[in-house]
């Protein structure tokens, strides 16, 4: 196998060269953010370990971890609080996705200065809570009625956020006109004919998509930057203005789909998705209990692209912000749980996923839980060894 520096670069090889280099001084703050950018390293590992027991196939996410769950803006309107994060996502073995999320708990809290014996309870309680939920055979959504504890008070701060409020993070206003921000560190200007092509083709999948949104036309268009794990792909935010309402204003993502990292390291046969965008909007479909507004795919430069609208209510809830109220952390982990059993009921016996009937068995029968938190607990330990041997040679400038 090659060294960590080979893996790493062969796989970032692909990806626009300028950014990946912002991918790995990400990755270099912590392990937990080196954990999030590897996920092609957790998956690789995992085939040669052959660890885990047996499961049945579900509908995975495939880069599940504990910041990969957050608030959006349904198509109905209403706000959830759900998986938000299918890049990765394809058919394989149940127990692949509750080890990759158990071991960003363990290296999470180690990143955060919490005690092992805790990390090791709430490991526990979200593989328990996984299990009953599966038991019982009946999934759930999470959205402000329905919310307990600090998620409640997350959904209901994200309800009451405005498109107002985003728009004067996002934007600036020169000679009476509203544009993208350069100031935001997220946000990088496009060459003048990228641009042009860029504004051209959104506008024509507004005209031309039922998933568009009506009367609307593209004011203005820049590079976007975005989470740890997808820097390098090619992204795009979009300013969008209602053509017959004053001042109504949309941000609109668009974002290069690239085959799952998971994908080389199972024998499971997948479905013949038309592109990848098509996979990844497929499998959100199934496993969401409601989609992202404007959620939709095109083709750019013949390449595959996901689109969704950006969203004052989109976020992410921050772990380390739960570090100081242990209760709280519980209720978030149990909710975690919940969800993660439920995306995988909700797609149970689509093409090639175990049925509900073998998912509740599964949930039914806990002998396999501790395999799953002793791999977890284990592979925890390689990522932190990973991430000083990558910080070492990345302070040796082997990443520049």
């Amino acid at each position: 196998m090659f060294d960590l520096s080979e893996r790493l670069k062969t796989f970032n090889a692909p990806l626009l060269p300028e950014k990946v280099q912002l991918k790995y001084d990400g990755m270099a703050e912590n392990a937990f953010r080196f954990y999030r950018g590897t996920c092609h390293l957790f998956y690789e590992d995992l085939a040669a370990a052959e660890a885990l027991p047996l499961s049945p196939l579900a509908w995975i996410c495939g880069d599940l971890h504990i910041e990969n769950f957050g608030s959006y803006k349904g198509d109905n309107k209403l706000v959830y609080f759900d998986l938000n994060d299918f890049d990765e996502a394809l058919l394989a073995p149940a127990c692949y996705e509750l080890a990759r999320m158990v071991c960003s708990i363990f290296i999470a809290f180690d990143n955060l200065k919490i005690e092992p014996e805790k990390a090791r309870k709430m490991a526990q309680l979200y593989l328990r809570t996984y299990s009953a939920t599966l038991a019982k055979g009946k999934a759930i959504s999470i959205e402000p009625r329905t919310a307990k504890g600090i998620v409640r008070d997350f959904l209901t701060a994200a309800t009451k956020s405005k498109e107002r409020e985003l728009l004067e993070k996002r934007t600036i206003s020169k000679k009476k006109k509203i544009l993208l921000s350069l100031e935001d560190e997220r946000h990088f200007k496009l060459n003048l004919q990228l641009k042009q092509e860029l504004k051209a083709h959104i506008n024509e999948w507004i005209a031309s998509s039922s998933d568009g949104p009506y009367n609307y036309k593209v004011l203005s268009a820049v590079f976007r930057l975005a989470g740890t794990g997808s820097i390098g792909v090619k992204r795009y935010l979009f300013l969008l203005k209602s053509t017959n309402t004053k001042n109504k204003y949309l941000l609109l993502d668009m974002k290069q789909a690239r085959p799952s990292s998971v994908l080389p390291y199972i024998d499971v046969q997948q479905l013949d998705w038309p592109d990848e965008a098509a996979r990844v909007i497929g499998i959100q479909h199934r496993m969401q209990n409601v989609s992202a507004a404007l959620l939709s795919t095109t083709l750019f430069r013949g390449e595959p692209y996901i689109i969704q609208e950006l969203q004052p209510v989109k976020d992410t809830l921050k772990f380390k912000l739960l570090k100081k109220d242990y209760r709280d952390m519980y209720q978030v982990v149990d909710d975690m749980a919940a969800l993660t059993a439920s995306a995988q009921l909700r797609s149970g016996g689509m093409q090639g996923s175990g049925t509900i009937d073998e998912l509740m068995a599964f949930g039914r029968d806990q002998a396999w839980q501790e395999k799953v938190m002793a791999y977890a607990q284990q592979y925890a330990e390689t990522v932190k060894q990973y991430y000083r041997g990558f910080v070492k040679d990345y302070k040796r400038g082997s990443y520049a």
